[in-house]
């Protein structure tokens, strides 16, 4: 069966991740890594390709991603999974066995940064590392070099150079090997560059902004400006990965569960190291609730298949009888086994890389083209109708408080969400907070254009509301003599938990009743949640484009005094910016609520 990447590549994550290629029996063709998945993925079937590589696509039944947090984790899973399983169509090389490393030797009184393939037990010195490539260690070395001016050549050239080198005259060596640096201040320069390497450089950033700030006030700004570029440099080469962390034997577990479906992702962490993550889709035949359904499969996942049971235990919620899971674990595991749900640090930072890949691996399961066929034609029995409908449309109105109101209409086919198709209408002249004339408004504006020869009409219009919006639908179609669309009123129940909406078909007089489980109903529920999701992000951008003057005034929380210390501390509004949350957070007096704020308000 040829492999339907459409529906695949429409909801595949951009952020850089690994994949693996698998055939119809279940073997691995190829791994690979990308910066963006969606962009590398995509580019298999645009045509183009080499012989060797067209028939390796030819033989792919399943494609299978993890998602990681950078390129750097992506690169270090690929090689631990093409050690692992040795896949074909990769290059396999004979002397794989080890990572890079930066070695400093404590025997010379002016040490260079070298190049190593592997530690040696015997050498004096030590090992920065290690490092996910070659060029990651070329690129730090070089780095350091031009930030430190460190010596790069072999001793035997230093011992024997009676002038500077070009390096020197480059400005990338300080020239120790004829004497125009002393051995005190050589050794500072060099401890800085190992400390920015170990991801120590608090010491070495403070100390540059001061000179930065400095060279400002005495109106050197060519100089301020490159010591900014310093600050930003070490900004990017001390980000922590925490995947080759040396620390941390763990297995992270996280359920996302959606329209009636659900995903449940486990990762793999040895000795500090991503090993790899599987996704399981199990069936839950009792409709049980989600930390019911998670503590179920970790018991069975341990105590009924005989795996490996690691020092720790993560999980993104809190299991029912936690304690005898983590008893029954303990004894046999022989030793302490620590079950937990509420992390920091590291763990907590593979336990969002979990629920990352959970979600994603929902959302391709949701897309894939059988599953969305099932639902469409459970949908056509429920209605009654001859004919799965081809068409659906949805819309839902975002506010907050009245301010900045947004309606969105989301449409759907055979083939999952129309993205192309999708709109927003910024409601005017509509009192605030007054949902039904903005869906009034919402809903001329859109089917006012079908009496005028212009777009599709829908086989069935959804209406997130109650009774009050369906009959406003119902007036406004009316109105328009647009009364063949089929309508539906999906109203929230009582509690607001999905599975239990009361939906109305055609009037509130008729109700539809599907069970939690149906497939058609989780259909309804995929279709509301994205027009929610799409209103609720217009809503956003348009709100916050009135209340920002500026990318960090308006931040609540964020005052003149932290937001000059972002900026100290980065070098500049690009260096904000650029930072992660994890990055936001180091900055002095901003915590991490607050940098996830900063991080939300700058990238939406």
């Amino acid at each position: 069966m040829t492999f339907d990447s459409q529906p695949f590549l429409a909801h595949l994550t951009q952020s850089p991740g690994v994949y693996r290629m698998v055939d119809a029996q279940g073997n691995t063709l190829y791994v690979g890594k990308a910066r963006r998945l969606k962009a590398r993925l995509a580019s298999y079937f645009r045509g183009h390709l080499n012989t060797k590589t067209q028939a390796m696509v030819g033989r792919i039944a399943d494609i299978q991603v993890t998602v990681t947090r950078s390129e750097i984790e992506a690169l270090l899973l690929e090689q631990t999974l093409i050690k692992e399983l040795r896949p074909p169509y990769n290059i396999l090389l004979r002397d794989d066995k080890s990572y890079p490393f930066i070695f400093v030797s404590d025997r010379h009184p002016y040490p260079a940064l070298e190049y190593k393939r592997a530690r040696r037990r015997h050498d004096d010195g030590r090992y920065l590392g290690p490092y996910p490539s070659s060029s990651a260690v070329r690129e730090s070395l070089s780095l350091m070099q031009k930030i430190f001016r460190i010596r790069n050549c072999e001793d035997s050239v230093f011992a024997h150079r009676s002038r500077p080198c070009l390096q020197h005259q480059i400005d990338r060596c300080s020239a120790p090997c004829v004497g125009l640096i002393d051995e005190g201040d050589y050794r500072r320069d060099l401890d800085h560059a190992v400390m920015c390497l170990e991801g120590r450089s608090e010491q070495v950033t403070a100390e540059l902004t001061e000179a930065m700030e400095s060279a400002s006030r005495s109106l050197a700004f060519e100089e301020a400006a490159r010591l900014r570029d310093q600050i930003q440099h070490l900004r990017q080469l001390q980000q922590r990965q925490f995947v080759d962390t040396e620390h941390g034997d763990a297995d992270a577990f996280a359920l996302a569960d959606r329209e009636g479906a659900l995903c449940i992702s486990v990762l793999s962490i040895r000795q500090g190291r991503l090993l790899g993550a599987r996704h399981h889709t199990p069936e839950n035949g009792l409709d049980l609730a989600a930390d019911e359904v998670l503590g179920e499969f970790v018991s069975q996942f341990y105590l009924g298949q005989g795996r490996e049971i690691p020092r720790e235990v993560i999980t993104n919620l809190p299991l029912p009888d936690a304690g005898i899971v983590e008893s029954a674990l303990a004894e046999r595991a022989q030793r302490r086994v620590r079950l937990a749900h509420k992390v920091r640090g590291h763990r907590s930072q593979w336990l969002e890389l979990a629920i990352t890949n959970a979600q994603q691996q929902l959302a391709s399961r949701l897309a894939s083209q059988s599953e969305l066929d099932r639902r469409f034609d459970a949908l056509r029995d429920a209605l009654g109708l001859q004919q799965p409908p081809q068409r659906l449309e949805c819309f839902d109105i975002s506010h907050s408080h009245g301010e900045a109101t947004v309606a969105s209409c989301v449409v759907f086919d055979r083939q999952g969400p129309r993205k192309s198709d999708y709109r927003r209408f910024n409601i005017e002249g509509v009192a605030a907070g007054d949902d039904y004339g903005a869906m009034q408004q919402a809903l001329m504006r859109r089917f006012r254009r079908l009496t005028e020869g212009e777009g599709v009409a829908p086989d069935l219009l959804l209406v997130d509301g109650g009774k009050g919006q369906l009959n406003l639908a119902r007036e406004v179609l009316g109105e328009l003599g647009l009364r063949h669309v089929t309508l539906l009123g999906v109203a929230k129940g009582t509690t607001r938990k999905a599975g239990l909406e009361t939906l109305f078909l055609e009037t509130v007089d008729q109700n539809l009743n599907l069970t939690p489980s149906s497939p058609a109903l989780h259909l309804i529920q995929h279709v509301r949640d994205e027009a929610h999701r799409f209103a609720i992000t217009g809503h956003r951008q348009r709100r916050d484009k009135t209340r920002r003057s500026s990318a960090l005034e308006g931040i609540a929380g964020i005052g003149p005094k932290r937001r000059r210390e972002l900026l100290r501390f980065f070098g500049g509004l690009q260096g904000v910016k650029q930072a992660s949350q994890e990055e936001l957070a180091r900055v002095p007096g901003i915590s991490a609520t607050l940098a996830e704020t900063i991080h939300q308000a700058l990238h939406g």
